[in-house]
C-alpha cells in the first residue's frame, strides 16, 4: 500500500481516532492492572509494623524490575515485528517473531536465576541497607526471583499480542491475573501470617499464571504452526540479538537512572527509601496508563509501516500525540484532588504520608512532562529504530539527568525527583525532534 492509496488522509477522521481507542482502551486498563502486583505489596508492607518491611521489599523488588525492565527489548523488538509482519500479511514471520522471542526470553530468565547470588550482593552493597531492612530484603528477594523465566517469557507474549492488536485478549490477560495477585496477598499474609515471604510467593505465582495463559492465547492465533530449527541457529537469531543491541543499550541507561534514585534515596534512610516507594508506584501507574496508549501506537505504526505507507505513520503518531495530552490531563487531575485517598491505600503510617504528600506538586507534574516520551517510543517501537532510540536515552541520561542532579544535589531527594523530571523531558523533546527530521527527509519508513 502506498501513501496515494491511504485509507483516510484527514487527521479528524472519526473511524481512525476510533480505532486508537478500541485498541488503547483495553491496553490502558491492562496496564493499570499491572501495577497492582507493586501497589498490593506496598499497600499489604505498609501496613506492617515499621518501614524496614517496605523499605527492604521495595530494595528486592527494584533489583529484580530493574533486570526485567532491561531485558524489555523483547517485548519492544517483538511488538514492532509483530505489527510489521502484521501490515505485510506475512503469516512465517510472524510466527518466527513469537518464537525466536520466546526462545531468547526463556534464555535470559534461566540466566538471571543462575546469577542471582550476585544480583543481591550488588543490590546490598549499593543500598548499604540496615540490618533490618537487609534482613527483609534478601527474605524478599529469594522468593521472587524465581519468577525470572515465566516474566520473561511474559515479555514475548505480550509483545506479540499486541502487534497483532489483541488489546482486549491482554487486558483480560493482565487484569485476572494482577486480581489473583491482590487475593494471594491478602490470604497469604494476613490469613496464613506468612509476612514478607507470602508478598514476594504470591507476585510469583501471578506471574506463572499470566504465562501459562498467555501461551494458550498466542498460539491460538497461530495460522504457521510449523516450527522450523534453522530459527534457532545463530546465523538466524544473530539478526534478533543485534537489532535488540542498541535497544538493550536504551533500556540500561533507562533504568540506571531509575536505580540511581532508590538507591541514593535509601542512603537517605529508611524513611526516605519508603517515601521513594510510595512515589515509585505512582511513578509506575502513570508510565503503564501512557504507555498503554504508546502499546496501541506501536501496533498501528507497525502496521503503517508493513503496509509502506509513510503517511499513514505520520497521521497514527499525532493522533496518538492528541489523546496522550488528554490523558496525560486526567492523570493530573485526579492526582491532585485524589492524593491523599490513593496514599492512605499504600499505608497508614502518618509520617510516611506526610513525607509523600510534601511531593505533591512532582507527581502532579509527571505525566505532563512525561507523555512525549512514551508516545514517541511507541512509535520508535513501531518503526523498529532502536538505534535512535539508544541516542535519545544516552542524551536524555548522560547530558540531562546526570548534570540536573549535580546542579539540584543539594536538595537532596528533592533533586533527584527534579533531575527524574528532566530527563523525561529531554527524551520527549530528542525523540521529537528526529521523528521530524525524519519525516522531511521522507525516510521514516525506510
Amino acid at each position: 500500500m502506498t501513501d496515494s492509496t491511504a485509507s483516510t488522509t484527514s487527521f479528524w477522521n472519526k473511524e481512525e481516532h476510533k480505532r486508537i481507542l478500541v485498541l488503547t482502551g483495553p491496553m490502558i486498563l491492562a496496564n493499570i492492572t499491572t501495577p497492582l502486583i507493586g501497589l498490593v505489596d506496598t499497600a499489604v508492607l505498609g501496613h506492617m509494623a515499621g518501614t524496614h518491611f517496605l523499605a527492604g521489599a521495595a530494595i528486592g523488588a527494584l533489583i529484580i524490575t530493574q533486570m526485567y525492565w532491561i531485558c524489555g527489548f523483547i517485548r519492544m523488538s517483538v511488538t514492532g515485528l509483530s505489527a510489521q509482519a502484521k501490515g505485510n500479511k506475512d503469516e512465517v514471520a510472524a510466527t518466527k517473531t513469537l518464537y525466536q522471542s520466546l526462545f531468547l526470553g526463556l534464555f535470559l530468565g534461566i540466566l538471571i536465576l543462575f546469577i542471582q547470588p550476585l544480583l543481591l550482593s550488588a543490590g546490598i552493597y549499593l543500598t548499604e541497607p540496615s540490618e533490618l531492612v537487609e534482613d527483609a530484603l534478601i527474605r524478599y528477594f529469594n522468593i521472587r526471583i524465581w519468577g525470572a523465566p515465566a516474566s520473561l517469557m511474559n515479555l514475548a507474549l505480550i509483545g506479540w499480542l499486541i502487534g497483532q492488536q489483541k488489546a482486549r485478549t491482554v487486558m483480560l490477560i493482565q487484569v485476572a491475573a494482577n486480581l489473583t495477585n491482590a487475593g494471594l496477598n491478602i490470604l497469604f499474609v494476613f490469613g496464613f501470617g506468612w509476612q514478607i515471604e507470602g508478598v514476594a510467593l504470591a507476585s510469583v505465582i501471578a506471574e506463572y499464571g499470566i504465562c501459562l495463559v498467555s501461551f494458550y492465547a498466542a498460539f491460538r492465533l497461530l495460522k504457521f504452526n510449523t516450527l522450523l530449527s534453522d530459527w534457532f541457529a545463530w546465523h538466524s537469531l544473530r539478526t534478533l540479538v543485534s537489532t535488540n543491541t542498541n535497544m538493550l543499550i536504551r533500556n540500561i541507561f533507562l533504568q540506571l537512572c531509575l536505580a540511581f534514585v532508590t538507591v541514593q534515596g535509601a542512603r537517605y534512610g529508611a524513611l526516605t527509601a519508603a517515601t521513594n516507594a510510595v512515589l515509585m508506584q505512582f511513578f509506575v501507574l502513570i508510565a503503564l496508563g501512557l504507555d498503554g496508549l504508546a502499546f496501541a501506537i506501536e501496533a498501528l505504526v507497525g502496521e503503517a509501516k508493513g503496509q509502506g505507507s509513510a503517511l499513514k505513520v505520520k497521521l497514527v503518531t499525532y493522533r496518538g500525540l492528541f489523546w496522550s495530552s488528554i490523558v496525560a490531563v486526567i492523570y493530573a487531575l485526579v492526582f491532585a484532588f485524589f492524593n491523599g485517598q490513593i496514599i492512605s491505600l499504600l499505608t497508614n503510617q502518618n509520617e510516611l504520608e506526610l513525607a509523600v504528600q510534601n511531593y505533591l506538586g512532582i507527581i502532579v507534574l509527571i505525566p505532563i512532562i512525561a507523555h512525549w516520551c512514551f508516545l514517541y517510543d511507541g512509535v520508535f517501537v513501531g518503526l523498529s529504530r532502536a538505534r535512535a532510540m539508544r541516542n535519545s536515552m544516552l542524551i536524555s541520561s548522560l547530558v540531562v539527568f546526570a548534570p540536573a542532579w549535580w546542579v539540584f544535589s543539594a536538595h537532596q531527594n528533592f533533586g533527584l525527583w527534579i533531575a527524574l523530571l528532566a530527563f523525561l523531558a529531554a527524551r520527549g523533546i530528542t525523540l521529537g525532534l528526529y521523528f521530524n527530521y525524519l519525516s522531511s527527509r521522507q525516510n521514516l519508513i525506510y
